[in-house]
């Protein structure tokens, strides 16, 4: 999924002058703070654009009583991004990104952010339009800024924004992609440690909710150590130790009042996660980063385990969740880049339903942080094949899988 540009080009993107034509219109070229090069139309207005590329080649392993065991070979383009993003007034900036959405079924190229942004100091801010609706640190992180390759596909429970690829109007969707449409308010305050975020968004439409009640989020997160440095109210999996020592806990919950269910059986969705990030510069330059989650989702009200058995509707998580991962990046460079090896452990322990988990342990080649890495996964765990089926017929074998991912960005 995906879920997932989750960092504004404005502090990421390399910009390309060919997409925007901007030898024709003969404006200035200046580096900023913000980004590698900005494209700069007069005192106050400018245009940035990016681009961002994963795509991975997995090998599974069949599940058990398949005739003669056999693995799968599976090639997928898992996200190819388009970012724009521009400053039209000193306090007025707009972002656009695209994401090719169902790329394994062939992909079509679909809004992914469109953002209208009123930034105008360190304490309250609004974005406007679609965005990502505040939540824990994997959502914030997204795909390309998180620290493992594998952090949706193996992970816990989604979020109702990240619950379906598609937005759809039947009882089905409450976004894509941890995406919305709807308005968020946010800022930093005690230099910069207390970060903050709350949404309004529409959350699910149709289905069970009947009466178009909103989805509410929110995120705040406080740093104990060196403070975090995102776009927004964004945030990383990893600085690669150029962030210095970080300690950060966050505490996220989204609401919505006949969030999950049917129309005949509607009920309330909230959804709670802790998340921790502990990064550290060892002597000799190593860099040892833990990242922790706990998630904590409940459904009052209605939505009963035998309409979620018969199925339909918005069939959402229900019960607890933990995701742990730690890593060691070796400050020595092996031809391009350094050797991060890791391990991580996920645990699904759905109300009503059965358990599940993934072990993984694997290696990234780190060449220029989240903008060129290569990853080597191995994983196995009964998660992969019970998936989001939370009935409480749910079966499903354990099985190996190994993966190698590639990401790119400029």
């Amino acid at each position: 999924m995906s879920n997932h540009l989750e960092k504004t080009a404005i502090a990421r993107s390399v910009q390309l002058l060919s997409a925007i034509g901007i030898a024709s219109l003969s404006i200035g070229f200046a580096p900023t703070a913000q980004a590698g090069a900005t494209f700069k139309i007069d005192d106050t207005k400018w245009v940035s654009v990016g681009a961002g590329l994963r795509t991975s080649f997995q090998s599974a392993e069949s599940a058990a009583g398949v005739s003669g065991n056999k693995w799968s070979n599976d090639f997928a383009l898992d996200n190819i991004r388009l970012y724009l993003n521009g400053q039209v007034h000193k306090y007025i900036k707009v972002e656009f990104n695209t994401d090719c959405q169902t790329c394994s079924n062939g992909g079509e190229v679909r809004v992914l952010d469109a953002i209208g942004k009123f930034e105008y100091n360190n304490y309250l801010n609004l974005w406007v339009g679609r965005m990502l609706v505040p939540a824990e640190r994997r959502e914030m992180n997204g795909p390309f800024y998180s620290a493992n390759y594998n952090i949706f596909s193996s992970g816990t429970p989604f979020e109702p924004s990240d619950f379906n690829l598609t937005i759809k109007s039947d009882g089905t969707s409450a976004g894509s992609y941890g995406r919305d449409d709807g308005a968020t308010f946010w800022g930093a305050a005690f230099d910069g440690r207390l970060q903050y975020a709350f949404g309004f968004f529409r959350g699910l439409r149709g289905g069970a909710n009947v009466d178009d009640n909103i989805m509410y989020g929110q995120r705040v997160a406080y740093n104990f150590l060196d403070v975090e440095k995102n776009p927004g109210y964004y945030t990383s999996g990893t600085y690669y130790g150029k962030g210095g020592d970080i300690l950060t806990v966050g505490v996220s919950n989204q609401y919505q009042e006949d969030g999950a269910g049917t129309a005949l059986d509607p009920g309330n969705f909230r959804g709670t996660a802790v998340d921790v990030l502990f990064e550290k510069v060892l002597p000799g330059s190593g860099v040892v980063t833990v990242n922790g989650e706990y998630k904590n989702y409940g459904i009052t009200d209605g939505y009963s385990q035998a309409s979620r058995n018969a199925g339909g509707g918005f069939t959402m998580f229900e019960g607890n969740a933990y995701d742990v991962s730690g890593m060691y990046l070796f400050p020595q460079k092996i031809g391009i880049g350094q050797i991060q090896p890791y391990v991580r452990y996920v645990n699904v322990l759905p109300d009503n339903s059965t358990n599940r988990n993934t072990y993984e342990g694997g290696v990234n080649y780190i060449i220029d942080g989240h903008n060129a890495r290569v990853s080597l996964s191995w994983e196995y765990g009964d998660l992969m094949t019970k998936g989001l089926n939370y009935s409480s017929t749910a079966t499903g074998d354990h099985t190996n899988a190994v993966k190698l991912g590639f990401q790119w960005q400029i």
